[in-house]
């Protein structure tokens, strides 16, 4: 799939399910550096919609963006209604996990009419500052590593197999079957090897994050059904007070802890599948229907 909503060109994957487009769409979004193969496992247990799985922008094999233009996170927003426009979606699905999920929040909160449901996976929300102190230290240092940028390069590998054993160490003792998913869009050839496909700018550091007051106002206005999966033990930033406040800013909001790590969707799939299923029978309910 290669889709052209403005000058810039999308890549992903699409599944098409049961439905074969004629019931409601589903859009996945992933997490940071990762691309659309984190999908590639739940899809096909949810055949009830039909899925597109976009690599985000400077992922996968999406467009880089342009010299002097940086990865703002709230950006994603409007490059995807851009993109479900020149689909001709009016109303759709929507899963994200990590980054992808916090991608999601933001979307749900900026056009509430048009998402039916919302499943977030390992995500509770974009990241933010608790602290104002960190405030000027995060504009210095962002700004240091833009004016670095021009010569920020990723590592070329000789092989594939020393990037998929290295990228399996860097999340955490991902299996080597679940990288593989993810090398598949993940990674391009060179002289003299292989690097990653992802932008060296995606790892730049952020000069500025939103507070986390304003985080619970635009989570508290999503009005969707909502799904909200967990992996058990919990990823450390999405545990503690913080992470519950979340939680009760998003009510009502089902929460499911599931044993596994913070990729449990591309790892075991399959038990996550039938509350997904659930949630998205019930986006399927008319309006003003019983529970």
């Amino acid at each position: 799939m290669s889709l052209q909503p403005w000058t810039h060109e999308v890549a992903g994957r699409q599944w098409a399910g049961l439905s074969s487009g004629d019931g409601p769409p589903l859009l996945a979004l992933h997490g940071w550096l990762d691309n659309a193969g984190s999908f590639v496992r739940l899809a096909p247990l949810l055949p009830q919609r039909s899925w597109r799985m976009v690599d985000m922008p400077g992922h996968g094999l999406s467009f880089h963006r342009s010299q002097g233009a940086w990865y703002h996170f709230i950006d994603n927003v409007s490059d995807l209604l851009a993109l479900v426009d020149s689909w001709g979606w009016e109303e759709f699905d929507l899963v994200g996990h990590s980054m992808g999920g916090g991608v999601a929040t933001l979307l749900a909160a900026a056009a509430p009419q048009r998402i039916r449901t919302l499943t977030l996976i390992e995500a509770i929300g974009p990241l933010a500052r608790q602290d104002d102190s960190e405030v000027v230290n995060d504009m210095q240092k962002g700004m240091a590593d833009r004016l670095r940028a021009a010569s920020k390069q990723t590592r070329v590998h000789t092989d594939r197999e020393s990037m998929r054993v290295a990228r399996s160490q860097a999340m955490g003792g991902l299996s080597l079957r679940a990288t593989d998913d993810l090398l598949e869009r993940g990674l391009k050839q060179v002289e003299g090897g292989y690097t990653w496909s992802s932008d060296p700018r995606l790892t730049l550091h952020t000069p500025l994050r939103a507070a986390e007051t304003q985080i619970l106002a635009l989570l508290r206005a999503i009005t969707c059904p909502k799904l909200l999966i967990l992996a058990d033990p919990a990823t450390s930033y999405l545990d503690g007070p913080l992470a519950q406040a979340r939680i009760e800013a998003l009510q009502p909001i089902e929460v499911l802890r599931l044993p596994g790590t913070h990729h449990l969707h591309l790892e075991d799939a399959a038990p996550l599948a039938p509350a997904i299923a659930e949630l998205l029978e019930r986006g399927d309910e008319p309006e003003g229907a019983a529970p």
